[in-house]
């Protein structure tokens, strides 16, 4: 019960599984046994915006917070952004209600910030034209970083060179997956301390996005990556389409129930 067993909150690997109500719960329970010695705080799927507030009047020396799939919006992140000075390390991925206006709050307030994971699922962004007004606000407000992962953020070249241009401290520039980066070799040599990932795919990357997708259908983030990846081309799909539907091997193979894959989301069209 003593509140030096609670200055480091891992439970992101256990709360990717649970109801968010229960998140909520242990969430609020750990950070009272800190006592407000909390250090660090990893959870994943936080899901509303009382329990950002509470970790925010809880925890002022908290140095990482890492937020991975948390229903979070611009509003809220503003409001606690300054109530957290001491935060390092950030880990805002998969967050798909969040954008320029709440990184710009968290550059202005966390003037410690050294780390920032801002990696999207490639789906979450299939209705967005441009992200590039996330990466000018990570450019204009953190120039403290040392690590940046921005992978399948929609950015263009321009604006990750701004970054670059801005963030003079930068080690590591991971921008998989980010097609419309193309940064010229001799331009990186400027950076020699600099290591950049991308944007090909060097490797499956982070699985924790595909885990929460796969909630609703077990097999449904399998789908999405091949049609991302490539690996189902048009010949194939002719094979799986039949009066607008997809019939036989491919319904079996990739999910269980049309309707949950159904949500939200424009299939492609029949050809």
């Amino acid at each position: 019960m003593g509140p030096y067993c609670w200055l480091d909150i891992d439970i992101e690997e256990w709360s990717r599984n649970c109801k968010p109500e229960i998140v909520d719960r242990m969430v609020r329970l750990l950070i009272r046994r800190s006592c407000g010695a909390l250090r660090k705080l990893c959870v994943s799927g936080l899901s509303g915006d009382e329990s950002i507030l509470f970790i925010a009047n809880h925890a002022k020396y908290l140095q990482t917070l890492r937020l991975p799939s948390s229903e979070i919006n611009d509003l809220i992140v503003e409001k606690v952004a300054g109530m957290l000075p001491t935060i390092t390390v950030l880990d805002l991925s998969y967050c798909s209600s969040i954008g320029a206006q709440a990184l710009e709050a968290i550059g202005r307030h966390c003037k410690f910030l050294t780390s920032l994971r801002r990696i999207m699922h490639p789906l979450e962004a299939i209705h967005k034209l441009s992200q590039d007004d996330e990466a000018l606000a990570i450019a204009n407000t953190m120039p403290r970083l040392r690590q940046l992962e921005i992978a399948y953020l929609l950015v263009n070249t321009a604006s990750v060179i701004e970054i670059l241009k801005n963030c003079k401290q930068l080690e590591l520039l991971d921008v998989q997956g980010c097609w419309s980066v193309n940064l010229d070799k001799d331009f990186v040599k400027n950076f020699p301390d600099l290591k950049v990932i991308g944007p090909l795919v060097v490797d499956c990357y982070d699985m924790t996005g595909w885990d929460n997708w796969s909630d609703y259908s077990s097999t449904s983030g399998y789908l999405a990556w091949d049609f991302v990846a490539g690996e189902i081309d048009d010949e194939m799909l002719d094979d799986f389409w039949e009066d607008d539907h997809f019939v036989g091997d491919f319904e079996m193979w990739f999910y269980d129930d049309v309707n949950a894959v159904d949500e939200g989301y424009d299939w492609p069209q029949s050809p």
